[in-house]
């Protein structure tokens, strides 16, 4: 007697195993697991440069910020090189992740006690697709506002770990993430080019 499988057979658990693995595939969903990652990033980003620059306002006895300007974290095809955000006129523009007050956000964090909380000014994890965070601040009470633009399903504005609409940020403002001492604009109007 004969012991194996038949062509038959074979053919089921082949039909099987690709039905299980498209499956699999269309529930797990890479590409947003990807872009949920990315998201986590920003978040951090965000949040370690609040802390930081809060920590330079609290250390630093002759700490200022400069006066309602905003700054792009890098350049990319779609990033406006001049204009305004929200209201606010673009002022400082660089491409460097310096911590010495000459990287795209205009803070000496090495003058902090002890030195810079951070080793470099973080950019968004995914700049070839036109993304990059947004720094405001005005220098009359020393306030500020970082802006991101999430980009996963889950993230944004209504998903299951939406931070877009519950950062506290200003409300009119559901399709970004923003976190600082002060939501200081209204409209992401000229902040974000498409």
């Amino acid at each position: 007697m004969k012991k194996g499988f038949t062509l038959l057979e074979l053919l089921i658990v082949i039909g099987i195993l690709a039905i299980l693995s498209t499956t699999m595939m269309i529930v797990i969903n890479p590409a947003e697991m990807l872009k949920r990652a990315r998201d986590s990033q920003r978040i951090s980003d965000l949040n370690t440069l609040k802390t930081a620059i809060a920590m330079y306002l609290t250390e630093v006895s002759s700490a200022s910020l400069t006066n309602g300007s905003y700054a792009y974290s890098h350049t990319v095809a779609t990033y406006p090189s001049s204009g305004t955000c929200g209201g606010y006129p673009l002022t400082h523009s660089s491409t460097s992740q310096a911590v010495d007050g000459s990287g795209w956000i205009p803070v000496n964090f090495s003058n902090i006690t002890g030195g810079s909380p951070i080793s470099s000014e973080p950019i968004d994890p995914n700049p070839t697709n036109g993304r990059y965070y947004v720094y405001i601040s005005t220098t009359s009470d020393n306030t500020f506002e970082l802006i991101a633009n999430m980009e996963s399903i889950a993230y944004s504005s209504g998903g299951s770990s939406d931070v877009e609409s519950k950062d506290g940020g200003n409300p009119n403002l559901t399709g970004y993430y923003e976190v600082g001492t002060a939501m200081l604009i209204s409209t992401t109007t000229g902040c974000y080019q498409p």
